[in-house]
């Protein structure tokens, strides 16, 4: 049986399917060095697709910081602190960390907070009171919201209810 992965990848191919791989979607520096470390190639080859990559837009660090701050706020609900520790995990610059950041704004943060604050407080079933505190503020701080964030809005809730 021929097997392609065993076989050793040319440059111009290996840049192509680089070329496809970040077309998709946005990608950051590490996604493309894993990426390409699963190629045959030299350490040089792997720089020069790299530079490549850069040099034609296709690999842009703070274009991936932004849309990876924007689509796991908006969708994923996770906050900045959460956001913050993913970015630095993929090797992101302070820098661009920074400006993705203000790709959220302060109103439309602290509403996203609230809303999955209380849907997720009326949605725990538990009499326990302070176990019903313990898995909303476990929840909040697991989705990366800031500590002075959640335990104000547990006492509300709680004081509410």
């Amino acid at each position: 049986m021929y097997n392609k992965t065993l076989e050793s990848i040319t440059v111009k191919e290996a840049t192509k399917k680089m070329e496809h791989y970040c077309a998709y979607q946005e990608r950051c520096h590490k996604d493309i060095r894993d990426k390409l470390n699963t190629m045959k190639l030299i350490p040089e080859a792997k720089e020069k697709i790299i530079v490549h990559l850069l040099e034609q837009n296709f690999l842009n660090e703070e274009r991936f910081a932004k849309s990876f701050a924007r689509g796991k706020f908006r969708i994923k609900k996770w906050g900045k602190k959460r956001i913050i520790r993913e970015l630095k995990f993929r090797q992101i610059s302070e820098y661009c960390i920074k400006v993705a950041l203000k790709e959220i704004t302060d109103n439309e943060y602290l509403e996203t907070f609230h809303l999955i604050a209380e849907k997720k407080f009326t949605s725990i079933i538990e009499k326990d009171t302070f176990k019903k505190r313990k898995k909303l503020i476990d929840y909040l701080l697991y989705r990366g919201w800031e500590n002075e964030l959640v335990f104000e809005k547990v006492k509300e809730l709680s004081d509410y209810k």
